[in-house]
C-alpha cells in the first residue's frame, strides 16, 4: 500500500513545488503510473486476473467520464446569464436535480461551463467551484441508481430502483445546507465585487446579448443513449449467466466491455455531429479528460491492494453501529473509488447481521439491514466530495475551471474547505439519521 500513500502525497505535494513539471499531462501520467508499476508487477506474476479486471474496470470509468465529456462539450446553454447570488444558488440547484437523472458526472460537465460563463466577471469566484463540487459531482447524486456508480452497483446487486428515494431527508438535510451556505457566502464575496459587475449581465462589448438557447441540442439524444446503455447493461447484461472469466461472473465482464465500446463509440458520433463552432463557444478540448485519465490510471493501480485488504480484512475491524459504517464507507471513499468502497462496506453489513443470501436484498428488506444500506450509501457518494480524488467529476470540474483561468486551492487547500463545511454537516446527518447506538 505504500506507493498510494506516495501517490497520494505527491498529487498534493507536487502542484505547489513544482508546477512547471506539473503543467504537462504527460509528465502527470509518467508521475502516476510510477507508483502504479511496483502493485502491476505484483499481480502480473501472482494474481492476473486481479490486474486484468483493473484495467477493464479503469476503461468503463474512462469512457463512461469521457463520453458524457464530449458530449456535454456538444452543448452550448446560450444566455446572458450574470452571477448573482441567486443566479448562482439557481445553477447549483438545477445541477443538483439534474444529478439524479444523468449521474453526478453528466450534470457536472453539462452544467459546469455556462456556470462558469455565467461567473467570468467575477473577481472572486474559486468558491463558486468548491460548491459546484460539494452539490452537483457528488452530494446530490444520492435519490436514485443513476445519481453515483455505488447506487448503480446497489441496483445490480438487488436494491430496487426506488429504494434510495428513501434518502431524501439525508438529501435534503445537506443539499439545503449546502445551497443556503452558499447563497449567503457568495452574498457576502459579491458585495466586494465592483459596482460595474453588479450590473453585469453577460454581455460583451460590441456584440449584442444572447437570447437563451441551447445549441447542438441533439447531444441531449447521445445523453439518453449513455443512460439507456447504462440500463441495459445492468438489466440484460450483467444477470447473464456462463463460464466464469478472469474470475469474474460473466454478465459482469460483458457489461462491463459492452459500457467501455458502447459509450466510447457514442462519444465518437457525438464529436463527429457537432459543429466546430459549438465547441469552440464551449472553449472545449480534451485537457481536462486526459488529466483525468493520466491521474487516474495510476490511482487505479496503485488503489488495487487497499481495496483487497479491505474486502478480506475488513470483518476484523468491528464496524456494527451504523454511523461507523457512515463514517468509515465515506472516509474510505474520499482517497479510494467509493464503487469497491460501497460494495465492501454492504457486504460486511450482511455479516454483521448474519444474512447468507446473494445480492443486497435481504439487507434492503431487513429492519437494521436498511438502516446499514442507508448509511454507506450516503457515506459512499456524499464523502466523496472531501477530496479532489473522491469522485471522478471533481478533477475533471478542477481541470476546467484552472483552464478559465480560475486560481483553484491546492489538494489540501480543497481538503481545508471540506473539513470546515462538509464535515460539520455530515456529523449533524450522523445524529439525525445514524445515531450512535448498538444495532
Amino acid at each position: 500500500m505504500a506507493p498510494f500513500a506516495f501517490l497520494l502525497i505527491g498529487l498534493a505535494t507536487l502542484p505547489l513545488f513544482a508546477p512547471h513539471f506539473w503543467e504537462k499531462n504527460r509528465n502527470k501520467l509518467i508521475f502516476s503510473l510510477a507508483f502504479g508499476i511496483p502493485g502491476t508487477v505484483f499481480f502480473l506474476f501472482r494474481d492476473w486476473h486481479t490486474l486484468a479486471n483493473t484495467a477493464i474496470d479503469y476503461a468503463a470509468f474512462m469512457t463512461l467520464l469521457g463520453s458524457l465529456f464530449v458530449i456535454s462539450g456538444g452543448i452550448y446553454v446560450r444566455g446572458a446569464f450574470s452571477g448573482t447570488p441567486r443566479v448562482n444558488t439557481g445553477f447549483l440547484l438545477t445541477g443538483a436535480l439534474l444529478a439524479n437523472l444523468i449521474g453526478t458526472t453528466g450534470a457536472s460537465m453539462l452544467m459546469i461551463r455556462p456556470f462558469l460563463r455565467a461567473n467570468q466577471m467575477r473577481q472572486r469566484k474559486s468558491h463558486i467551484v468548491i460548491f459546484f463540487i460539494f452539490i452537483v459531482s457528488n452530494c446530490a447524486g444520492l435519490l436514485t441508481p443513476l445519481g453515483d456508480p455505488p447506487l448503480f452497483l446497489g441496483f445490480l446487486k438487488g436494491i430496487s430502483f426506488t429504494w434510495t428515494f428513501r434518502l431524501w431527508p439525508q438529501w435534503l438535510t445537506v443539499v439545503g445546507s449546502l445551497l443556503l451556505i452558499f447563497y449567503f457566502f457568495d452574498r457576502y464575496q459579491f458585495k466586494k465585487e465592483d459596482s460595474e459587475i453588479h450590473n453585469w449581465k453577460g454581455r460583451v462589448e460590441g456584440f449584442p446579448p444572447e437570447t437563451f438557447g441551447i445549441e447542438g441540442a441533439y447531444n441531449f439524444f447521445f445523453l439518453i443513449l449513455v443512460v439507456s446503455l447504462i440500463l441495459f447493461s445492468g438489466y440484460i447484461l450483467y444477470p447473464l449467466e456462463g463460464p466464469r472469466l478472469l474470475g469474474e461472473p460473466f454478465g459482469s465482464i460483458l457489461s462491463k466491455a459492452v459500457q467501455a465500446v458502447g459509450m466510447a463509440f457514442i462519444a465518437f458520433l457525438s464529436f463527429k455531429v457537432t459543429s466546430p463552432i459549438t465547441h469552440g463557444r464551449n472553449n472545449f478540448n480534451f485537457g481536462p479528460i486526459l488529466e483525468v485519465a493520466s491521474i487516474f490510471s495510476g490511482i487505479f493501480l496503485a488503489m488495487t491492494p487497499a481495496l483487497l485488504l479491505l474486502e478480506t480484512q475488513g470483518g476484523k475491524m468491528g464496524i456494527v453501529h451504523p454511523w461507523q459504517f457512515f463514517w468509515f464507507s465515506g472516509i474510505l471513499s474520499s482517497f479510494l473509488d467509493n464503487a469497491p468502497t460501497y460494495l465492501t462496506f454492504t457486504s460486511l453489513a450482511k455479516g454483521a447481521l448474519f444474512l447468507q443470501g446473494e445480492g443486497l436484498q435481504e439487507l434492503m428488506t431487513h429492519p437494521q439491514g436498511m438502516l446499514y444500506l442507508a448509511a454507506v450509501s450516503s457515506g459512499a457518494v456524499m464523502m466523496g466530495a472531501n477530496t479532489y480524488i473522491g469522485n471522478g467529476p471533481n478533477f475533471m470540474v478542477k481541470a476546467i475551471a484552472e483552464e478559465a483561468k480560475i486560481r483553484m486551492p491546492s489538494f489540501f487547500g480543497y481538503m481545508r474547505w471540506s473539513a470546515s463545511i462538509l464535515i460539520p454537516l455530515f456529523i449533524l446527518v450522523t445524529f439525525l439519521f445514524f445515531q450512535v447506538g448498538s444495532p
